[in-house]
């Protein structure tokens, strides 16, 4: 099951690195930009999940209980202040801030949950920091103070939602999708009043019907699987391939600091993975020894 919780979140989380550079390449404004990516992204999920009661009665519940309640208003939460960080402060600083979400994770589940971190996760999220240090150093504190609370805002959200799902032991995957309800109905509104502007709407209709679905229906069922530090590393991949992505589509050339600390962050993730997987194999040839069938 480690193993599958692992395959989940590594596929969420490299779909989330394509959400900003399709936000950017969309080019429109805040609350347009917000209002089509939410509302098609509750439409795919009721569309998915009408679809799956068809053909199986073996359905998650789109908000299972009041923990539902509570990680769909988590996420929901997040995602507005997630599209305020985008346009109020440096991507630099946003992908920075939001890296902060795996040690509100670690902290969260070790006060609520009585998670202690195992010493290597707890290496490998500090040594994934210094990477993130490294990728931004130049570029701290060029955002805009509002736009880096609203980052810090979303990774605290995030982390909430990571670790209620992980108490409630509950397929959380419809919740946080179904969440962004909320930021819909909100950017609606504030669409009526601003005005309607997006240049380049098909980026947007990618990312709400079929970016944003996938990435967090995977991340919101991962703690089901892993704790909550693990689930929230994988988020950390937007932060070193995001650049890499607008490197590519925008031609801005990432710094040799973006490099080196890239390198790291992959490096070490990809060595916690297998670490995880190794150290799971070996718990469970000796629990067949102890209590061999």
């Amino acid at each position: 099951m480690h193993i599958k919780g692992l395959a989940l979140t590594a596929l969420g989380g490299m779909t989330l690195t394509i959400d900003i550079p399709l936000i950017r390449l969309a080019d429109g404004d805040h609350w347009p930009i917000l209002m089509v990516r939410s509302g098609l992204t509750v439409i795919a999920a009721l569309v998915i999940w009408s679809v799956w009661r068809m053909f199986s009665r073996d359905v998650p519940a789109l908000v299972p209980g009041k923990h539902g309640l509570i990680v769909a208003g988590l996420y929901a939460l997040a995602n507005i202040t997630f599209i305020g960080a985008v346009y109020n402060t440096s991507t630099a600083n946003l992908v920075f801030i939001l890296a902060f979400n795996s040690m509100f994770a670690a902290l969260l589940s070790w006060i609520f949950l009585k998670e202690r971190p195992r010493p290597a996760t707890i290496v490998a999220m500090f040594v994934m920091m210094a990477g993130v240090l490294i990728i931004v150093g130049d570029s701290v504190g060029t955002g805009n103070l509002a736009g880096d609370m609203m980052a810090l805002a979303s990774a605290f959200l995030i982390a909430s939602a990571i670790t209620v799902s992980r108490a409630s032991k509950r397929d959380m995957g419809f919740a946080a999708l179904v969440a962004v309800a909320l930021p819909f109905v909100l950017s609606a509104v504030m669409t009526a009043k601003t005005g309607y502007r997006i240049e380049a709407p098909w980026w947007i209709v990618l990312n709400g019907a079929i970016v944003m679905p996938l990435a967090f229906f995977c991340l919101a069922n991962g703690p089901k699987y892993l704790s909550g530090p693990e689930v929230a590393m994988f988020y950390l991949l937007e932060t070193v391939l995001a650049p890499v992505w607008v490197w590519l589509i925008f031609s801005e050339a990432p710094t040799i600091q973006s490099l080196i600390g890239g390198s790291i962050l992959v490096v070490t993730l990809i060595a916690h993975s297998l670490w995880q997987i190794h150290a799971g194999r070996r718990r469970r040839a000796a629990a067949l020894m102890r209590h061999p069938l």
